[in-house]
């Protein structure tokens, strides 16, 4: 059974949502693929590829952690792609964000990826009681510092949850499954900082 992806109409449609999804079209039909075999290789439906495609949805963070997945990306390359030219400084208001509230996250790419740099900068954001689940990374072997700002997170990596409170970093190297949970009261705040092997 395919996974279907929640729905934020408000956001769809939206100028970036647009360029996302002419951006998923452009990897589907570079690797010679059909709907039906994306959804294959994802484990999403073609109709939520479509709709997410024609940008008649806002994509989730979970739809679009299975299509880096699919496609060997970070999330922040796939929405560097649908962005112009990168800039050497990047200012706090033209950082790009962006929002799953249905999830109750939002994501600030502070440092996008640029050429000849492995590295990237992101600053999340969990609502109270928030918690998302990954079941695989973008990219395998994926090597992350998480550190929080505000707020208590609880981490799984490898099947261990680490609970970490304001000033506490996480480092890993992702294989597999992961969960981020906002274990306190109130919402957590973090940096992750990415490194792709």
């Amino acid at each position: 059974m395919k996974q279907e992806e929640a729905i934020a109409p408000e956001a769809a449609g939206s100028g970036l949502d647009a360029r996302l999804g002419r951006r998923l079209a452009e990897l589907r039909t570079a690797h010679g693929w059909s709907l039906g075999e994306l959804a294959e290789r994802s484990g999403l439906s073609k109709s939520t590829l479509s709709r997410a495609e024609r940008a008649e949805t806002s994509p989730t963070a979970a739809l679009l952690n299975r299509l880096c997945n699919v496609y060997g990306r970070t999330m922040s390359q796939l929405l560097s792609e649908v962005e112009s030219a990168p800039a050497p400084v990047l200012r706090a208001a033209d950082q790009q964000v962006w929002e799953d509230p249905a999830a109750g996250f939002v994501r600030r790419s502070v440092s996008p990826p640029h050429d000849g740099l492995r590295g990237e900068l992101v600053e999340g954001r969990l609502a109270a009681g928030a918690d998302l689940s990954y079941d695989r990374p973008p990219v395998p072997g994926l090597e992350q510092h998480l550190w929080v700002l505000d707020g208590t997170l609880a981490v799984t990596v490898d099947g261990t949850e680490h609970r970490l409170d304001a000033g506490d970093c996480l480092r890993m190297r992702v294989w597999g499954p992961t969960r981020f949970r906002c274990a306190g009261p109130a919402r957590a705040r973090y940096v992750l900082a990415v490194v792709r092997p």
